[in-house]
């Protein structure tokens, strides 16, 4: 694709953001692209994904209002036919003959913000802003989407000798699709996992050439149910599910912190009640807890999950709890942000490189990553500096999309680079 073509594109995907498992357009979109390449492989939907691994999928409704408003929006019935259900997302596989095996992982989902009408925000000014309202790319796996594209088609025009992989994979920003996607099969030969993030406070022109410092996460849910009664004249006889709840947030920000490193916790949403003269009956906390390894977000998890359980009974409640989404840890493997490094440093359109930085946050590329490392291969997240003007999860988020091409090419020049080193 011509520079102009990924532009057109990134901004089409802008237009139809959508949440993780209902990345119905976008991923009929990247498919009706993928198609018309001279692949040797291509795997949609339940393809590629672990059933078992799937989290957070959401409920049917849901999944059926998406579903046709991709239809509405003019995606291809044949795709959607094999991606119902919520089985999102696509792995292309290129074939040129005798070398190593290279995965790029890129996340293809959107996030639930309201996109701004400002006149001095891009894509409102542009005519591309959100279709989706109330939903938008918002962290950039619009851009993520299409670089992936753009390095598909740099290394089939290429001297590349060897497989490669791209991973189009759904569900990052609720953590939900990392796992379904590592655990399906398609990891198990490659020897090299690239990963790849836009922005994250670089500029354009800048490359980070190995991120480490993720955050492990697990999300969770929490139900209380109580039992109801008259507020007024029969309060003795209901057990107050928003009391447990209360009991439960405060104590889940007393649990103590750990000497290993950071820790997070935090209680994100709470729903609950009926009316001011009603015992309420049920109540519920949606949120999370974080580590700065995968053990420290374990201790985390364990206590989130007795202080929980310990105030439901407090308060004589019944509490479920369920895992909402979640991922590892990861660390960037040196070899490969040495070469990432010095592919970016060769190329005129970086104006520098960071050879490594922390995220502070948390990515389910990290299963991903320890998928191939575990399997003795090695892996490295990459920053791709772009200018935004606001700042990531936000209504004013954009792209300078000239720092599309720069990922392309130092993704594709990286990938050349790395099927030499073979395994």
């Amino acid at each position: 694709m011509t520079s102009s073509e990924l532009v057109e594109l990134r901004r089409d995907l802008h237009q139809h953001p959508e949440p993780a498992w209902c990345e119905f357009y976008t991923t009929a979109r990247l498919v009706d692209e993928l198609e018309t390449r001279d692949l040797d492989a291509l795997y949609v939907g339940p393809e590629v994904l672990s059933e078992d691994d799937r989290m957070a999928v959401p409920d049917g409704d849901k999944l059926t209002t998406w579903f046709e408003r991709a239809r509405d929006a003019g995606a291809r019935e044949d795709i959607l036919e094999r991606l119902e259900g919520g089985y999102t997302g696509a792995v292309a596989v290129l074939e040129r003959g005798e070398g190593p095996t290279v995965g790029l992982r890129v996340d293809i989902d959107g996030l639930p913000i309201t996109e701004s009408e400002d006149a001095d925000h891009a894509p409102a000014a542009g005519g591309f802003r959100s279709e989706n309202e109330g939903y938008m790319h918002a962290c950039g796996h619009d851009s993520h989407a299409t670089i992936g594209l753009g390095v598909l088609d740099a290394i089939a025009e290429s001297d590349f000798e060897g497989t490669l992989k791209v991973f189009f994979q759904p569900g990052e920003e609720q953590i939900a699709g990392g796992k379904s996607m590592a655990k399906s099969g398609h990891l198990d030969d490659v020897d090299y996992l690239l990963a790849a993030h836009i922005g994250l406070d670089h500029p354009s022109g800048e490359i980070v050439a190995g991120i480490d410092g993720f955050l492990a996460v697990s999300h969770f849910e929490a139900e209380f149910t109580g039992a109801p009664a008259h507020a007024g004249a029969r309060p003795e006889q209901g057990d107050n599910a928003i009391q447990a709840m209360a009991t439960a947030i405060q104590n889940l920000y007393s649990i103590p912190r750990h000497a290993d490193g950071a820790t997070r916790v935090n209680a994100g949403v709470v729903e609950g009640g009926t009316a001011t003269n009603i015992i309420p009956e049920e109540a519920s906390i949606g949120g999370e807890v974080r580590g700065e390894t995968t053990e420290l977000m374990e201790y985390m998890e364990e206590k989130s999950r007795r202080v929980i359980r310990s105030a439901a009974e407090m308060h004589a409640c019944e509490v479920s709890i369920n895992t909402e989404g979640k991922a590892p840890s990861a660390t960037s493997d040196d070899e490969l942000v040495a070469i990432v490094s010095d592919v970016a440093k060769s190329n005129a359109s970086v104006e520098s490189v960071i050879d490594r930085d922390v995220l502070g946050g948390s990515e389910d590329a990290t299963y991903l990553m320890q998928e191939v490392q575990d399997n003795g291969g090695l892996a490295a997240y990459i920053g791709v500096g772009t200018d935004h003007p606001g700042g990531h999860h936000t209504r004013t988020f954009d792209v300078d999309e000239d720092s599309i091409g720069i990922g392309v090419e130092v993704l594709a020049g990286a990938i050349l680079d790395v099927a030499e080193m073979r395994p």
